[in-house]
């Protein structure tokens, strides 16, 4: 049975990852969206005082993250989407081989005033390299059905 609304209780701790960051994916992303220079060349990279080497874009760390999210919790659940996000944080860049995991919280969750049968959850996440070092926060909100809901 997939989780559903019950199943996501404040305070629950979602595992998420592992998910290795591969240089030529970082490359061939920014390549597309996000053509700065330290993100598609290793000398830009390190030629760049804040980063010092090559580093994944931020959005292709959010990309990545929504790998993790997916595979973690919601392909296995009855996610209906979000209608937004709250904020994203980039605290440390990602470079080439870092092996990213994390933890998707639930903050708080409510039914739906208009659709009971629709549970709204407010999740808190974190996405950390191998160093322990936070490179992601985010908050966002995540509609899931209720069993109920999902049953109809």
């Amino acid at each position: 049975m997939k989780r559903a609304y019950e199943d996501f209780e404040d305070g629950l701790e979602i595992p998420l990852g592992p998910y290795t960051a591969e240089r030529d994916e970082m490359i061939a992303f920014a390549e597309e969206f996000d053509p700065q220079p330290f993100h598609l060349d290793d000398a830009a990279g390190g030629a760049n005082e804040l980063v010092g080497s090559l580093t994944a874009s931020g959005w292709h760390t959010c990309s990545m993250l929504m790998r993790t999210m997916a595979d973690g919790f919601l392909l296995d659940s009855t996610s209906q989407g979000s209608p937004g996000v709250d904020f994203v944080k980039w605290r440390a860049p990602v470079r080439p081989g870092d092996r990213l995991t994390g933890t998707a919280r639930v903050l708080s969750r409510r039914l739906s005033a208009k659709r009971p049968t629709l549970g709204i959850a407010k999740m808190g996440v974190t996405l950390e390299n191998q160093d322990g070092v936070t490179v992601l926060e985010t908050e966002y909100t995540l509609l899931v059905l209720t069993r109920e809901g999902a049953a109809a």
